[in-house]
């Protein structure tokens, strides 16, 4: 909704800029999309490393 208000209150200001924010939203957000699926696969990673590293731990407390 902030992004919203935001793009109105651009579109009062300066609309060629508005419209041109508009027209390349959806591309930017296709060129960063490989980005966030690379993050989440780290992060899956990580947290399985995480969990390897912690598993000797977690066995000897359950003992």
């Amino acid at each position: 909704m902030i992004k919203f208000l935001l793009w109105c209150i651009l579109l009062v200001l300066c609309w060629p800029l508005a419209l041109t924010a508009l027209v390349l939203y959806p591309l930017v957000w296709l060129v960063l999309l490989p980005f966030r699926l690379l993050g989440i696969a780290v992060g899956g990673v990580l947290a399985f490393v995480r969990a390897i590293i912690f598993l000797p731990a977690r066995l000897l407390g359950a003992a």
